[in-house]
Protein backbone atom coordinates (compact mmCIF):
# COMPACT_ATOMS: atom_id res chain seq x y z
CA UNK A 1 0.00 0.00 0.00
CA UNK A 2 1.48 3.22 -1.32
CA UNK A 3 1.70 6.31 1.50
CA UNK A 4 -1.17 7.99 -0.30
CA UNK A 5 -3.91 4.93 0.62
CA UNK A 6 -2.09 4.82 3.87
CA UNK A 7 -3.21 8.34 5.04
CA UNK A 8 -6.60 7.85 3.42
CA UNK A 9 -6.98 4.92 5.74
CA UNK A 10 -5.64 6.60 8.68
CA UNK A 11 -7.85 9.36 7.79
CA UNK A 12 -11.23 6.73 7.72
CA UNK A 13 -9.42 5.63 11.21
CA UNK A 14 -9.60 8.64 12.80
CA UNK A 15 -13.49 9.42 11.80
CA UNK A 16 -14.95 6.55 12.53
CA UNK A 17 -13.01 6.17 15.74
CA UNK A 18 -14.50 9.82 17.00
CA UNK A 19 -17.78 8.83 15.65
CA UNK A 20 -18.27 5.58 17.65
CA UNK A 21 -16.78 7.34 20.61
CA UNK A 22 -17.60 10.82 21.18
CA UNK A 23 -20.96 9.47 21.87
CA UNK A 24 -23.06 8.83 24.92
CA UNK A 25 -21.46 10.52 27.92
CA UNK A 26 -18.73 12.17 25.74
CA UNK A 27 -21.44 13.39 23.17
CA UNK A 28 -22.14 16.93 25.64
CA UNK A 29 -18.44 17.88 24.89
CA UNK A 30 -18.98 18.68 21.46
CA UNK A 31 -17.30 22.26 20.73
CA UNK A 32 -16.85 23.06 24.04
CA UNK A 33 -13.63 24.43 25.23
CA UNK A 34 -10.86 26.94 23.16
CA UNK A 35 -10.10 30.07 23.47
CA UNK A 36 -11.89 32.23 25.91
CA UNK A 37 -13.73 29.44 26.83
CA UNK A 38 -11.17 26.68 28.81
CA UNK A 39 -13.56 26.74 31.64
CA UNK A 40 -16.29 24.87 30.05
CA UNK A 41 -16.83 21.15 30.99
CA UNK A 42 -12.98 21.02 32.13
CA UNK A 43 -12.76 17.99 34.28
CA UNK A 44 -15.17 16.21 32.03
CA UNK A 45 -12.58 17.16 28.99
CA UNK A 46 -9.40 16.40 31.04
CA UNK A 47 -11.18 12.91 31.33
CA UNK A 48 -12.14 13.06 27.58
CA UNK A 49 -8.54 13.76 26.83
CA UNK A 50 -7.49 10.46 29.32
CA UNK A 51 -9.79 8.35 27.09
CA UNK A 52 -7.79 9.50 24.16
CA UNK A 53 -4.84 8.44 25.83
CA UNK A 54 -5.95 5.02 26.26
CA UNK A 55 -6.91 4.39 22.88
CA UNK A 56 -3.47 5.60 21.16
CA UNK A 57 -4.59 8.66 20.67
CA UNK A 58 -2.09 11.88 22.32
CA UNK A 59 1.53 12.00 21.45
CA UNK A 60 1.09 10.57 18.13
CA UNK A 61 4.04 12.25 16.55
CA UNK A 62 6.64 11.25 19.29
CA UNK A 63 8.94 8.50 18.91
CA UNK A 64 7.90 5.06 19.84
CA UNK A 65 10.47 4.55 22.37
CA UNK A 66 9.00 7.72 24.04
CA UNK A 67 5.50 6.39 24.24
CA UNK A 68 4.20 7.76 20.92
CA UNK A 69 3.17 6.50 18.18
CA UNK A 70 5.83 7.73 15.70
CA UNK A 71 3.36 9.35 13.42
CA UNK A 72 3.85 11.31 9.65
CA UNK A 73 3.70 14.61 9.49
CA UNK A 74 0.83 14.13 7.39
CA UNK A 75 -0.84 11.49 9.68
CA UNK A 76 -0.79 13.74 12.28
CA UNK A 77 -1.84 16.56 10.41
CA UNK A 78 -4.79 14.28 9.29
CA UNK A 79 -5.89 13.60 13.09
CA UNK A 80 -6.04 17.02 13.72
CA UNK A 81 -8.56 18.01 10.77
CA UNK A 82 -10.87 15.28 11.59
CA UNK A 83 -10.26 16.15 15.41
CA UNK A 84 -11.87 19.78 14.17
CA UNK A 85 -14.09 18.57 12.02
CA UNK A 86 -15.73 16.01 14.56
CA UNK A 87 -15.94 19.22 16.69
CA UNK A 88 -14.41 17.24 19.59
CA UNK A 89 -13.83 19.43 22.47
CA UNK A 90 -10.23 21.35 23.11
CA UNK A 91 -7.47 19.38 24.87
CA UNK A 92 -6.61 20.59 28.16
CA UNK A 93 -3.06 18.73 27.48
CA UNK A 94 -1.76 20.94 24.75
CA UNK A 95 1.11 22.61 26.67
CA UNK A 96 2.35 18.92 28.18
CA UNK A 97 1.80 16.93 24.72
CA UNK A 98 2.60 19.61 22.13
CA UNK A 99 5.63 21.97 23.46
CA UNK A 100 7.12 20.69 26.71
CA UNK A 101 6.93 16.87 25.34
CA UNK A 102 8.89 17.08 22.50
CA UNK A 103 11.65 19.60 24.13
CA UNK A 104 12.12 17.04 26.57
CA UNK A 105 12.39 14.33 24.20
CA UNK A 106 15.08 16.40 21.87
CA UNK A 107 17.32 18.38 25.02
CA UNK A 108 16.15 16.69 28.12
CA UNK A 109 18.01 14.04 30.27
CA UNK A 110 17.19 9.78 30.52
CA UNK A 111 15.80 10.49 33.81
CA UNK A 112 13.68 13.62 33.05
CA UNK A 113 12.14 11.40 30.13
CA UNK A 114 11.16 8.73 32.68
CA UNK A 115 9.85 11.18 35.24
CA UNK A 116 7.69 13.64 32.70
CA UNK A 117 6.72 11.97 29.36
CA UNK A 118 4.85 9.19 30.49
CA UNK A 119 2.38 11.62 32.80
CA UNK A 120 2.28 13.82 30.15
CA UNK A 121 1.26 10.92 27.67
CA UNK A 122 -1.97 9.64 30.32
CA UNK A 123 -2.66 13.38 30.98
CA UNK A 124 -2.01 12.30 34.59
CA UNK A 125 0.27 15.59 34.95
CA UNK A 126 -0.92 18.95 33.78
CA UNK A 127 1.80 21.58 32.65
CA UNK A 128 1.59 25.84 31.93
CA UNK A 129 4.68 28.07 30.37
CA UNK A 130 6.11 30.39 32.58
CA UNK A 131 7.34 32.88 29.98
CA UNK A 132 5.83 36.06 30.28
CA UNK A 133 6.28 38.47 32.79
CA UNK A 134 4.91 42.38 33.64
CA UNK A 135 8.01 43.29 31.53
CA UNK A 136 8.51 40.75 29.52
CA UNK A 137 5.81 40.02 27.55
CA UNK A 138 6.56 39.45 24.01
CA UNK A 139 10.10 41.02 24.42
CA UNK A 140 10.80 37.75 25.93
CA UNK A 141 14.63 38.28 26.79
CA UNK A 142 13.81 40.83 28.93
CA UNK A 143 12.56 38.21 31.93
CA UNK A 144 13.86 39.40 35.32
CA UNK A 145 12.77 35.99 37.69
CA UNK A 146 15.73 34.57 38.95
CA UNK A 147 17.17 31.93 40.03
CA UNK A 148 19.57 30.73 42.59
CA UNK A 149 21.13 27.07 42.66
CA UNK A 150 21.05 26.22 46.54
CA UNK A 151 23.77 23.59 47.09
CA UNK A 152 22.10 22.06 50.20
CA UNK A 153 23.78 20.03 52.82
CA UNK A 154 23.26 17.28 50.94
CA UNK A 155 25.38 18.39 48.09
CA UNK A 156 22.37 17.63 45.88
CA UNK A 157 20.85 21.23 45.75
CA UNK A 158 18.13 22.90 44.38
CA UNK A 159 16.95 26.28 42.32
CA UNK A 160 15.29 28.48 44.56
CA UNK A 161 13.21 30.75 42.15
CA UNK A 162 12.65 34.22 43.14
CA UNK A 163 10.00 36.85 40.47
CA UNK A 164 6.58 36.93 38.66
CA UNK A 165 5.23 35.65 35.41
CA UNK A 166 1.76 36.55 33.93
CA UNK A 167 -0.89 35.85 31.32
CA UNK A 168 -0.11 32.00 32.60
CA UNK A 169 -2.85 29.74 30.70
CA UNK A 170 -4.64 27.01 32.87
CA UNK A 171 -2.04 27.80 35.57
CA UNK A 172 -4.58 27.23 38.34
CA UNK A 173 -4.93 23.59 36.97
CA UNK A 174 -1.98 22.28 36.58
CA UNK A 175 0.89 20.16 38.44
CA UNK A 176 3.70 22.35 37.08
CA UNK A 177 5.44 24.82 35.14
CA UNK A 178 8.29 25.24 32.68
CA UNK A 179 9.91 28.54 33.80
CA UNK A 180 12.49 30.66 31.88
CA UNK A 181 14.69 32.12 34.77
CA UNK A 182 17.73 34.54 34.84
CA UNK A 183 20.50 32.02 36.29
CA UNK A 184 23.22 33.75 36.18
CA UNK A 185 23.68 37.37 38.12
CA UNK A 186 24.42 40.67 35.84
CA UNK A 187 23.11 38.45 32.57
CA UNK A 188 21.22 40.67 30.30
CA UNK A 189 18.90 39.89 27.14
CA UNK A 190 19.66 36.22 25.88
CA UNK A 191 22.46 34.96 27.88
CA UNK A 192 22.38 33.86 31.26
CA UNK A 193 18.74 31.78 31.19
CA UNK A 194 17.78 28.79 32.38
CA UNK A 195 14.69 26.23 31.45
CA UNK A 196 13.45 25.02 34.65
CA UNK A 197 10.78 22.63 35.79
CA UNK A 198 8.92 23.80 38.78
CA UNK A 199 6.35 22.24 40.68
CA UNK A 200 3.25 24.19 41.62
CA UNK A 201 1.69 22.84 44.56
CA UNK A 202 4.14 24.11 47.32
CA UNK A 203 4.14 27.41 49.85
CA UNK A 204 6.84 29.22 47.23
CA UNK A 205 4.08 29.41 44.55
CA UNK A 206 0.94 31.91 44.58
CA UNK A 207 -1.49 31.62 41.42
CA UNK A 208 -3.89 34.37 41.18
CA UNK A 209 -6.73 34.24 38.42
CA UNK A 210 -6.56 36.93 36.31
CA UNK A 211 -10.76 37.66 35.22
CA UNK A 212 -11.59 38.37 31.50
CA UNK A 213 -13.14 40.54 29.69
CA UNK A 214 -15.22 37.13 28.35
CA UNK A 215 -16.09 36.28 31.78
CA UNK A 216 -13.46 33.54 31.90
CA UNK A 217 -10.62 33.53 34.33
CA UNK A 218 -7.64 30.96 31.78
CA UNK A 219 -5.29 33.52 32.18
CA UNK A 220 -3.34 33.63 35.47
CA UNK A 221 -0.54 35.36 37.39
CA UNK A 222 2.25 33.23 39.13
CA UNK A 223 4.36 34.85 41.97
CA UNK A 224 7.42 32.95 43.34
CA UNK A 225 8.72 33.39 46.52
CA UNK A 226 11.76 31.40 47.49
CA UNK A 227 10.01 28.46 45.61
CA UNK A 228 12.03 25.19 44.74
CA UNK A 229 12.89 22.96 42.70
CA UNK A 230 15.37 19.98 42.70
CA UNK A 231 18.80 20.44 40.62
CA UNK A 232 18.18 18.67 37.99
CA UNK A 233 15.73 20.13 36.70
CA UNK A 234 17.17 22.50 34.27
CA UNK A 235 16.48 21.55 30.85
CA UNK A 236 20.27 21.69 28.95
CA UNK A 237 23.02 23.72 30.02
CA UNK A 238 22.61 26.09 32.81
CA UNK A 239 22.56 29.12 31.44
CA UNK A 240 21.83 28.05 28.27
CA UNK A 241 17.72 28.12 28.08
CA UNK A 242 17.32 30.32 25.40
CA UNK A 243 17.77 28.21 22.51
CA UNK A 244 15.34 25.47 24.47
CA UNK A 245 12.71 28.29 24.99
CA UNK A 246 13.41 28.79 21.16
CA UNK A 247 13.25 25.22 20.20
CA UNK A 248 10.10 24.91 22.17
CA UNK A 249 8.26 27.66 20.55
CA UNK A 250 8.88 26.66 17.31
CA UNK A 251 7.09 22.99 18.74
CA UNK A 252 4.14 25.41 19.27
CA UNK A 253 3.62 26.38 15.81
CA UNK A 254 3.73 22.57 14.48
CA UNK A 255 0.64 20.55 13.03
CA UNK A 256 -1.60 21.90 15.65
CA UNK A 257 -2.00 24.54 13.77
CA UNK A 258 -3.87 22.79 10.79
CA UNK A 259 -6.43 21.84 13.32
CA UNK A 260 -6.66 24.87 14.28
CA UNK A 261 -7.59 26.18 10.62
CA UNK A 262 -10.31 24.05 10.41
CA UNK A 263 -11.64 25.37 13.69
CA UNK A 264 -11.35 28.71 12.09
CA UNK A 265 -13.37 27.31 8.51
CA UNK A 266 -15.76 25.78 10.52
CA UNK A 267 -16.43 29.20 12.63
CA UNK A 268 -16.63 30.79 8.93
CA UNK A 269 -19.26 28.44 7.51
CA UNK A 270 -21.42 28.48 10.71
CA UNK A 271 -21.50 32.75 10.42
CA UNK A 272 -22.22 32.49 6.90
CA UNK A 273 -25.04 30.03 7.97
CA UNK A 274 -25.98 33.33 10.17
CA UNK A 275 -26.09 35.56 7.69
CA UNK A 276 -27.88 33.49 5.24
CA UNK A 277 -30.78 32.52 8.06
CA UNK A 278 -31.05 36.20 9.50
CA UNK A 279 -30.64 38.07 5.84
CA UNK A 280 -27.68 39.42 6.37
CA UNK A 281 -26.15 38.01 3.59
CA UNK A 282 -28.53 40.43 1.65
CA UNK A 283 -26.36 42.93 2.67
CA UNK A 284 -23.81 43.86 -0.45
CA UNK A 285 -21.06 45.40 1.59
CA UNK A 286 -21.55 42.67 4.24
CA UNK A 287 -21.67 39.66 1.85
CA UNK A 288 -18.21 40.93 0.10
CA UNK A 289 -16.59 41.54 3.33
CA UNK A 290 -18.15 37.32 4.37
CA UNK A 291 -16.36 36.50 0.83
CA UNK A 292 -13.17 38.51 1.53
CA UNK A 293 -12.94 36.46 4.69
CA UNK A 294 -13.42 33.10 2.72
CA UNK A 295 -10.69 34.11 0.21
CA UNK A 296 -7.97 35.16 2.69
CA UNK A 297 -9.13 32.13 4.62
CA UNK A 298 -7.56 29.88 1.76
CA UNK A 299 -4.53 31.96 1.43
CA UNK A 300 -4.06 31.60 5.19
CA UNK A 301 -4.76 27.63 4.90
CA UNK A 302 -1.81 27.66 1.97
CA UNK A 303 0.62 29.52 3.82
CA UNK A 304 -0.25 27.37 7.18
CA UNK A 305 0.68 23.87 4.92
CA UNK A 306 3.33 25.41 3.15
CA UNK A 307 5.31 26.54 6.56
CA UNK A 308 5.21 22.80 7.82
CA UNK A 309 6.67 21.37 4.73
CA UNK A 310 9.26 24.00 3.94
CA UNK A 311 12.02 25.61 6.06
CA UNK A 312 11.26 29.51 4.89
CA UNK A 313 12.66 32.22 7.32
CA UNK A 314 10.32 33.75 8.63
CA UNK A 315 7.38 31.60 8.03
CA UNK A 316 5.93 31.15 11.59
CA UNK A 317 6.29 34.96 12.04
CA UNK A 318 4.23 35.56 9.03
CA UNK A 319 1.71 32.92 9.94
CA UNK A 320 1.04 34.41 13.31
CA UNK A 321 0.53 37.77 11.85
CA UNK A 322 -1.51 36.14 9.51
CA UNK A 323 -4.06 34.29 11.64
CA UNK A 324 -4.14 36.75 14.36
CA UNK A 325 -5.58 39.67 12.13
CA UNK A 326 -7.94 37.31 10.11
CA UNK A 327 -9.31 36.01 13.27
CA UNK A 328 -9.89 39.29 14.73
CA UNK A 329 -11.54 40.57 11.80
CA UNK A 330 -13.53 37.78 12.06
CA UNK A 331 -15.07 38.27 15.61
CA UNK A 332 -15.73 42.07 14.38
CA UNK A 333 -17.72 40.83 11.05
CA UNK A 334 -19.27 38.18 13.64
CA UNK A 335 -21.49 41.40 15.29
CA UNK A 336 -22.15 43.37 11.97
CA UNK A 337 -23.89 39.52 11.04
CA UNK A 338 -25.48 39.28 14.51
CA UNK A 339 -26.58 42.69 14.47
CA UNK A 340 -28.26 44.73 17.13
CA UNK A 341 -29.01 41.38 19.33
CA UNK A 342 -24.72 40.83 19.30
CA UNK A 343 -25.16 44.26 21.53
CA UNK A 344 -27.43 42.23 24.58
CA UNK A 345 -27.20 38.89 26.75
CA UNK A 346 -29.00 35.88 26.05
CA UNK A 347 -29.85 35.99 29.96
CA UNK A 348 -29.76 38.98 32.62
CA UNK A 349 -26.75 37.47 33.83
CA UNK A 350 -23.16 37.62 31.94
CA UNK A 351 -23.43 35.35 29.70
CA UNK A 352 -21.52 34.97 26.19
CA UNK A 353 -22.97 33.18 23.11
CA UNK A 354 -20.40 31.97 20.68
CA UNK A 355 -20.10 35.10 18.64
CA UNK A 356 -19.47 37.35 21.33
CA UNK A 357 -16.85 35.55 23.19
CA UNK A 358 -15.74 35.28 19.60
CA UNK A 359 -15.58 38.91 19.06
CA UNK A 360 -14.17 39.75 22.86
CA UNK A 361 -11.40 37.02 22.99
CA UNK A 362 -10.03 37.82 19.54
CA UNK A 363 -9.30 41.44 20.23
CA UNK A 364 -6.09 39.83 22.20
CA UNK A 365 -5.07 37.62 18.84
CA UNK A 366 -3.17 40.33 17.68
CA UNK A 367 -0.93 40.66 21.09
CA UNK A 368 -0.74 36.61 22.90
CA UNK A 369 1.85 34.61 21.33
CA UNK A 370 3.85 38.01 20.65
CA UNK A 371 2.35 40.85 19.30
CA UNK A 372 1.86 42.20 15.67
CA UNK A 373 4.53 44.69 16.36
CA UNK A 374 7.12 42.13 17.95
CA UNK A 375 6.31 40.07 14.72
CA UNK A 376 6.69 42.57 11.94
CA UNK A 377 10.54 43.46 14.05
CA UNK A 378 11.57 40.18 13.79
CA UNK A 379 10.42 40.09 10.26
CA UNK A 380 12.58 43.36 9.62
CA UNK A 381 15.28 42.59 11.57
CA UNK A 382 15.87 38.81 11.20
CA UNK A 383 14.71 38.32 7.18
CA UNK A 384 15.02 41.55 5.49
CA UNK A 385 18.22 42.74 7.21
CA UNK A 386 16.68 46.30 7.89
CA UNK A 387 18.07 48.42 10.72
CA UNK A 388 17.16 47.48 14.34
CA UNK A 389 14.10 49.53 15.86
CA UNK A 390 15.76 51.84 18.66
CA UNK A 391 14.97 50.96 22.25
CA UNK A 392 15.30 53.28 24.73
Amino acid sequence: MNAAADDASFRDEVRDWLAEHLTGDWAHLRGLGGSGREHEAYEDRRAWNRNLAEHGWTCLGWPVEHGGRGLSLAQQVIFHEEYARADAPRSVNHLGEQLLGPTLIEFGTDEQKARFLPGIRSVDELWCQGYSEPGAGSDLAAVSTRAVLDPGAGGAGEWVVDGQKVWTSLAQESDWMFVLARTEPGSSRHHGLSFLLLPLDQDGVEIRPIEQITGGSEFNEVFMTGARTPASMVVGQPGDGWPVAMALLGFERGVSVLGQQVGFERELGDLIDLARSNGALDDPVLRDRLAAQSAEFEVMRVNAIRSLTEATPGADNVAKLVWAGWHRRLGELAMEVAGAESLTGATQAYDLDRWQNLFLFSRADTLYGGSDEIQRNILAERVLGLPKEIRG
